[in-house]
């Protein structure tokens, strides 16, 4: 049986790829029309993110919760801080708009400032009313004086949830039907009525109206997304071309390298369509990253190829050659990099999964596809031109090359100073690293829609929900006025916390139906005494209307009930300490033996998956540095080695995380990333470089230092090419308006370029310091990288 991986194994696919072409290119084209018929299960997702696995205990609560009360992230806000709303044209005509939402399908309820009521007694039937503030439209000046005295003073219910009396800002809110809120239906209503009503209404009457809640962000976050991923392809191709062009100054490798990628991005697409995967944040990146990660292959097949065709000017011998000498150490690079993305797969997050699994998927096809279209192109095409080969005699790269040998040859000492100073300044950067997360942070920061959401978080104290329910543990547990007091007391200590907005409850309409009882005396506007409980209950339960105020805050039992609260935008390091501080005053209100208390909503699940997240990564960066680790294990037979391959490679990852600590870029879910795909990356150069080192020290009869040079010489070119493609191939990510995926972009460069000068000064330099140790034949006998000994150029 054909031993895999061999001299033999490759003098075999060669043959078959260099005698199959016709066949080779129509499979390709046949696999490229399946993928397409894919394209169309490709969809941008509908839901929020959720980074904790369905199965995480914050999941199972925040479920529960929502079986309860239902969605709690439907709710749309509309907001206007101007002063001339309050005149009767532009009022009047705020609530006209709102109250034409009504008439949609997919909205549940509007409340505006007109479906405000007053809640009154009615002392004949032993009841309460409710009474609109406005009947059917304001008609004068002096009713809005009026609606503005009774709302900013006399009821104190309403203070904070549809204005802020202090800067006279109105708000109306918008509550979608909770089905919806997760389909598409939600997107279609936002883009396509939601915002032409907002931004004709504001064009008539000259109001900046803002719009924010978590249905509208979700919407708008998605359309940059979407129109995103073409200019991430468009400007990675660009600017990757360009790059090749240069090096390589051929309009033809670089046309052939195009058409290689761009294959490439269609295959991804339909693996994304073919699996019924939705287009996240993560997996848009997918396919610039392709392009990215596609044109080093192309660059190192490709300069392979015209070295041989230089040395001996046998082409068909010159792309056997391509074959059987780049073919297992390319395959070995790409497994290594495709492994920096499988680690994710084995992370509990679905968002993770999918990105791991497309992307590990994408970067075996691409190798596939750059092994077998690049020699077949190459045959039917003439052979190459000198002006084709003139990169090859640059004096610059000459100068470029001679610099490296001499440094490694002399100034080795001055290397590995350098490198523990670097080493030594990053570890103390890293301890000044902070984890955080935000739900905006990484959002367009430059969009209007995370304008809007700072001026509700200035305005009303935020826009992310953070819901506390308690369970009383029995029926009508809710009402009994020793659970009133202690959410009252709960309230309080939210009210406390700046980072929180006003908490609204059953407590609140409590008091209300107190105040109400008293003829509207705002001192009366306090939970009841045991006393008056019983009689304004009674009231209550006369009130068909107030069935209608309770259903929001307690369920249908009477025994859960739920305080919600907003929360600004923060970091998860403060986000942590309320919720601690919470939960001590939680711990304290509401003995365990007689109430089960929850603290959940979007904020709380967000918080908790960052952190999550975070942990997972770090696990599936170790993963990733095991797994390559291994794979050298398997490559070398040699621990040393695979010490020596892997100090050139984590030292780039240090400096990274130390960079981060001293320029405040904080480890979160985007920026953490960064590790497992530099690294698996960074891999390829050292692999390409050992791989050639064998196979030098081969042909030189063991003889490590001529060895080590020529290995230098040969692929310090395409290392140097590779690392500055990948470098602005990454850098094409800092365009995107997203802070996640621009600190993934200008990270994996950094990290790169210094693995780059890593693996070009300080591997070689550790080879040829443990010359002695590592020049034993023994370990070199029968190595399972591919040793392919340089044949005679003269051979047929």
């Amino acid at each position: 049986m054909l031993k895999l991986f061999t001299k033999h194994f490759w003098d075999v696919v060669a043959r078959l790829i260099l005698r199959n072409k016709i066949a080779i290119l129509l499979g390709i084209l046949i696999i490229t029309v399946l993928f397409s018929t894919q394209w169309k299960n490709m969809r941008f997702t509908n839901t929020e993110a959720n980074l904790l696995p369905d199965d995480h205990e914050v999941n199972i609560k925040y479920n529960d919760f929502l079986k309860i009360f239902g969605e709690e992230g439907n709710l749309i806000i509309l907001g206007v801080k101007d002063s001339t709303l309050l005149t009767v044209e532009k009022l009047n005509a705020w609530n006209n708009l709102a109250q034409s939402f009504k008439q949609y399908d997919e909205v549940e309820t509007v409340v505006s400032v007109k479906d405000l009521q007053k809640l009154v007694k009615d002392t004949e039937h032993e009841k309460f009313a409710l009474e609109p503030f406005i009947k059917d439209s304001v008609s004068s000046i002096q009713q809005i004086e009026s609606l503005e005295y009774e709302l900013f003073n006399k009821y104190p219910f309403y203070d904070n949830v549809l204005f802020n009396k202090e800067t006279k800002t109105i708000r109306t809110a918008i509550y979608l039907k909770k089905d919806i809120v997760n389909t598409s239906i939600r997107k279609d209503f936002v883009a396509n009525t939601l915002e032409p009503k907002i931004k004709e209404f504001s064009k008539a009457y000259n109001l900046d109206v803002r719009i924010s809640g978590m249905p509208y962000i979700r919407t708008l976050n998605a359309q940059v997304i979407v129109s995103e991923i073409g200019w991430f392809v468009g400007a990675a191709l660009l600017v990757t071309s360009l790059i090749f062009f240069f090096f390589f100054r051929s309009f033809r490798a670089t046309f052939i390298s195009l058409i290689v990628v761009s294959i490439g991005v269609m295959w991804t697409l339909g693996i994304l369509g073919a699996l019924n995967y939705e287009i996240t944040v993560l997996t848009a990146l997918i396919p610039p990253l392709i392009i990215v990660i596609g044109i080093p292959n192309c660059i190192f097949l490709i300069n392979k190829y015209q070295n041989e065709v230089k040395k001996h000017g046998n082409k068909v011998k010159s792309l056997q050659r391509v074959i059987t000498k780049i073919g297992n150490a390319t395959l070995m690079t790409n497994i290594t990099t495709a492994s920096g993305f499988a680690t994710f797969i084995l992370t509990e997050s679905t968002l993770l999964k999918e990105f791991g699994i497309v992307a590990s998927l994408s970067i075996l096809a691409i190798f596939v596809l750059c092994l077998l279209i690049i020699p077949i192109i190459y045959t039917f095409l003439p052979y190459p031109k000198d002006r084709h080969l003139e990169h090859l005699n640059k004096r610059w790269i000459g100068g470029f090359v001679d610099w490296m040998e001499r440094m490694v040859k002399h100034e080795r000492i001055a290397i590995y100073c350098t490198g523990l100073v670097l080493l030594i300044v990053s570890i103390i950067g890293i301890y000044q690293i902070k984890i955080t997360g935000s739900l905006i942070e990484d959002m367009p920061q430059d969009s209007e829609f995370v304008s809007d959401i700072r001026f509700f978080e200035k305005e009303f104290n935020g826009i992310m929900p953070v819901e506390i329910m308690i369970d009383t543990k029995r029926k009508k547990g809710v009402m009994k006025l020793a659970t009133l007091k202690r959410m009252d007391e709960l309230q309080e200590a939210i009210n406390e916390i700046p980072e929180l907005s006003k908490p609204i409850s059953v407590v609140d309409l409590v008091k209300y139906s107190k105040q109400a009882y008293y003829n509207g005396n705002t001192k009366y506007y306090q939970l009841p005494t045991s006393q008056e409980n019983s009689f304004i209950l009674s009231y209550a339960k006369n009130s068909s209307s107030n069935v209608d105020l309770l259903k929001n805050f307690v369920d249908s039992t009477g025994q859960y009930a739920r305080i919600t609260t907003f929360m600004k935008d923060i970091g998860t390091e403060k986000m942590e300490r309320i919720e601690e501080n919470l939960q001590t005053k939680i711990d304290k209100l509401f003995p365990a033996e007689r109430y089960t208390v929850t603290m959940t909503g979007k904020a709380v699940v967000f918080q908790k998956g960052t952190k999550y997240l975070v942990k997972n990564l770090v696990i599936s960066l170790s993963l990733a540095i095991i797994l390559i680790a291994l794979f050298m294990a398997y490559m070398f037979r040699s621990f040393r080695m695979i010490i020596i391959s892997l100090i050139p490679n984590l030292l780039p990852l240090l400096i990274t995380a130390g960079l981060m600590g001293y320029l405040g870029v904080p480890i979160k879910p985007s920026t953490i990333l960064v590790f497992s795909i530099a690294f698996g990356i960074s891999v390829d150069d050292t692999i390409h470089f050992l791989a050639k080192y064998r196979q030098e020290l081969q042909a030189r009869h063991w003889k490590i230092k001529p060895s080590v040079y020529g290995a230098l010489r040969e692929t310090g070119v395409s290392m140097f090419y590779t690392s500055i493609v990948l470098f602005f191939g990454f850098s094409v990510f800092t365009i995107s308006s997203f802070g996640g995926t621009v600190a993934l972009g200008a990270l994996v460069s950094t990290t790169l370029l210094f693995a780059m000068l890593s693996n070009l000064l300080l591997l070689p330099s550790l080879l040829l310091s443990l010359e002695r140790s590592i020049a034993n034949k023994e370990v070199l006998k029968e190595p399972s990288i591919n040793i392919i000994p340089e044949e005679d150029d003269n051979e047929e």
